[in-house]
């Protein structure tokens, strides 16, 4: 392993135990600006940080699956040896949970404290944006068409470009103006009286539970352990817990589960999930939302009918990512498996965007990049031509990853 990852990255592997603080000096530890542990097990990498800080002064990562640590770490930052933790779990059911609120939405995310919402959307054959120009369907002030991927093409928007079927469309404005554009294309929003259906008593399936119910929700979740059924239905006060097969046809047609509105599957193992998926659509369930560990997986799971997957490395990798950018950044979401981001960035006073129009100041940029939305003493001011951006706004980028360097360096 550590043969290949030398030959196929551009980096230098070490083979040995990250506790030890010989291996990490082998890795050259006292150079390091940054460590990141991002092992199988969860204690380790909480070790692993506690050692780094006993002999550099780098910024420590820590990436843990289950809540216990992260919430140790939580409530006492200082605990472990740990400056950031990242609890993949969580991450996955709050992507899970964020994407669900929106019907057609393949990626939904939030910036600027709350303030600003982006979100992907998949425009089906039959949706009434069809053959549209921008123009005649952007009739809110507050809302920015960023992008449309279209087959192997990353499209900037004009007002005169025309929807078509299967475009991937990327907005950038309010919530409110986000969700007036959902409801423009799929005709309904998500509400609390849905039936919400999630497969597997996993910690990913039983934290999203949790959040459907902090939002006034009352998912059904089944599981197939009895006790861990019992477990779950004392934990999840308003989630009707149901003990059966997610998989078994004869089950599902006898809770009427084709009647549903969304269905979770969050079962251990990629198969099950997409298993539960194809169940989930011979009998009629609107829409699928599943977890997919695999990376690999995903083409297969949308080419079988599923909405839109999560895959819990991407959503870590994301938070990840912005601790390594030069300029740094309050949040990242990658698009379409990082063929471009959507990155909040505060504006320092050098930038080739401070105190100018916002037409005069993006020839400086290169093409790919759109301001999206701009966050100023918390509250939203939306992008237009003539827009002065000034020092310490959080402003809100969609852009092409081939030239996200040279962005982050002019901003």
């Amino acid at each position: 392993m550590v043969e290949e990852l030398t030959y196929a990255h551009d980096v230098l592997a070490v083979h040995g135990d990250g506790r030890e603080i010989k291996t990490l000096q082998q890795a050259r530890i006292e150079q390091a600006d940054l460590v990141i542990a991002c092992t199988d097990d969860d204690e380790v990498n909480a070790v692993i940080c506690g050692t780094a800080k006993l002999v550099s002064d780098a910024f420590t990562i820590a990436r843990v699956r289950h809540r216990t640590l992260y919430e140790t770490w939580d409530g006492h930052p200082d605990a472990f040896g740990v400056d950031y933790m990242i609890c993949t779990n969580l991450l996955t059911s709050e992507a899970i949970f964020r994407i669900s609120g929106l019907p057609s939405a393949r990626e939904v995310d939030t910036f600027a404290n709350g303030l600003v919402r982006m979100a992907a959307f998949e425009i089906g054959p039959d949706s009434p944006i069809i053959e549209r120009a921008v123009h005649e369907i952007d009739s809110d002030n507050s809302l920015t068409f960023a992008a449309i991927f279209r087959d192997e093409e990353l499209l900037i928007p004009s007002g005169e470009t025309v929807i078509q079927p299967d475009d991937h469309i990327v907005v950038i404005g309010s919530t409110q103006s986000v969700e007036n554009f959902a409801s423009v294309i799929s005709r309904s929003l998500r509400s609390q009286t849905d039936d919400i259906i999630i497969a597997g008593a996993t910690k990913v399936g039983i934290q999203t539970a949790k959040l459907f119910e902090e939002h006034g929700y009352n998912p059904r979740l089944v599981e197939q352990n009895s006790e861990k059924t019992r477990e779950v239905a004392e934990a999840l006060p308003n989630t009707t817990v149901l003990h059966g097969d997610p998989t078994e046809m004869s089950f599902l047609n006898r809770e009427k589960m084709g009647e549903a509105d969304l269905m979770i599957p969050a079962l251990e193992h990629d198969e099950q999930n997409l298993l539960v998926t194809l169940v989930a659509r011979q009998l009629g369930v609107d829409e699928t939302v599943a977890v997919v560990e695999n990376l690999e997986y995903t083409g297969l799971f949308e080419t079988v009918g599923v909405d839109v997957t999560v895959n819990p490395r991407e959503e870590t990798a994301e938070e990840i990512v912005r601790f390594t950018r030069l300029n740094p950044t309050e949040n990242i979401v990658m698009l379409e498996h990082n063929r471009a981001e959507v990155i909040e960035v505060e504006v320092a006073q050098d930038s080739t965007l401070t105190d100018r129009k916002i037409a005069n100041s993006i020839t400086d940029l290169p093409d790919g990049v759109v301001i999206g939305a701009i966050a100023r003493d918390d509250e939203l001011v939306t992008p237009r031509g003539s827009t002065i951006i000034k020092s310490e706004d959080h402003i809100i980028l969609f852009v092409d990853a081939n030239i996200l360097d040279e962005v982050t360096e002019a901003i």
